[in-house]
């Protein structure tokens, strides 16, 4: 950390404040830190108007700039979602904490006594695009495991994550806490973004978001990152599969949110069941308004049974990330093909295979590279609240430190006490 007021800009400025403000969380007691976050979701039924309100600003600020009805509902919210915000706050306060956990303690023959202990990693950096639930789960987990947070969403909820962020700080001042351990930077400038990539009192940033947020980061971050959000998420409906059970999870998959990063984009069947299967899934699709982009034998039957929303699907569909009432469609000879395809488009996030053979689920498991894995089951599980985890920070499509989705145990980290009566190494 710098001496105070030496500062290159106000980003430096600002992450130096919130670093600081992250060594005093580690005093907290874990009661302490529960009763901060059942206040704040008293605080939010509370002041859902006014959130409301500043939500309203963004939410006409997106339709003047010609955002689409998918991006407008990740953006919106009301008071049910507030409730929903209010809820997960709640389950936060009820989980573990695992700061000061002793993970291992053992004698080592040289004499030394050794512990194993969680600890925070200090200052967080969250960047995210348009969803305003993100800033309190953010802080949230961030706060459970005694880390300051930096919330950087975009400039789309720059005036719900004003509102949201004072809040915060508000409770946080009242409890005798530094405020400046949830410090707001949403909406700042692209170039003002790389200089936050770029600090080193950032001990793990965090992208939430789609591909494009994601290279960014990837290109131009000099701090540790945890990838998270991009996917392309597929479902392979095989020979094997009971089709009134493929039809029901497909139109979960796809159409229950389609605005979130686990919605099914990529359609495979198996040729022995594609007539009867697109025939099983064209009426509700199309109650949904769902737009089908189909290989040549996948377009053939659906042109002939009159599905209304139609095109011929371009190879770059094979690699959207859609977030949209738009579903690409491919038929495969068999489960190799289907692995091959996953194999060849996957990010890594949410796959599926739909099918009655335990012998394929069982090589689809082992073949599919990717974070969750889902057997007969709608990919829209795969979210932190579901995995029992009461919110999550994001869904990690890497391997190293966290995978799928992940909360406040991901935001630690362990260091080794040692010690002994004066012993020392030959």
């Amino acid at each position: 950390m710098k001496e105070p007021g030496n500062y290159p800009s106000k980003i430096d400025k600002s992450i130096d404040l919130a670093k600081r403000a992250s060594v005093g969380l580690q005093n907290l007691t874990s009661r302490q830190k529960n009763q901060v976050l059942n206040s704040l979701a008293d605080i939010l039924l509370k002041n859902a108007s006014s959130i409301i309100g500043a939500n309203n600003k963004d939410i006409r600020a997106a339709k003047s700039e010609g955002k689409i009805p998918s991006f407008i509902e990740r953006l919106a919210l009301d008071r049910e979602k507030i409730r929903s915000m209010a809820r997960s706050l709640k389950e936060v306060a009820k989980l573990p904490d695992y700061v000061g956990r002793v993970m291992e303690e053992k004698n080592r023959p040289s004499g030394i006594r050794l512990k194993k202990i969680r600890v925070p990693l200090g200052l967080v950096a969250i960047i995210y695009e348009s969803r305003p639930n993100v800033t309190v789960d953010a802080f949230a987990l961030a706060f459970k495991s005694s880390n300051a947070v930096i919330l950087k969403g975009g400039k789309e909820i720059k005036n719900t994550n004003r509102v949201l962020a004072s809040l915060i700080k508000n409770l946080l001042k009242k409890n005798g806490i530094n405020p400046n351990a949830a410090m707001d930077m949403s909406g700042i400038k692209k170039t003002e973004t790389k200089k936050l990539l770029a600090n080193k009192n950032i001990d793990c940033l965090i992208p939430r978001g789609g591909r494009g947020l994601i290279e960014f980061v990837r290109e131009n971050a000099k701090v540790p990152v945890i990838m998270t959000g991009a996917s392309v998420v597929h479902a392979y409906v095989d020979e094997e599969a009971d089709l009134e059970l493929a039809k029901k999870v497909i139109i979960n998959a796809k159409t229950r949110r389609v605005s979130i990063c686990n919605a099914l984009d990529i359609l495979l069947l198996n040729k022995k069941v594609c007539e009867p299967m697109l025939e099983l899934l064209s009426a509700d699709l199309s109650k949904k308004n769902v737009e089908l982009r189909a290989d040549k034998a996948s377009f053939r039957i659906l042109k002939q049974i009159k599905y209304p929303k139609l095109k011929p699907v371009k190879p770059a569909d094979f690699d959207t990330e859609f977030l949209d009432y738009i579903l690409a469609i491919k038929v495969v000879n068999d489960l190799d093909e289907a692995l091959e395809h996953i194999s060849a488009h996957t990010l890594g996030h949410s796959e599926a295979i739909i099918t009655t053979s335990k012998k394929k689920a069982d090589k689809f498991f082992k073949a599919v590279d990717a974070a969750c894995l889902y057997w007969n089951t709608s990919t829209q599980f795969s979210d932190g609240g579901e995995f029992g985890l009461g919110a999550e920070i994001g869904i990690s499509t890497q391997k190293l430190h966290a995978r799928g989705p992940f909360a406040h145990e991901a935001l630690t980290t362990y260091k080794y006490l040692a010690e002994s009566k004066g012993k020392t190494r030959k």
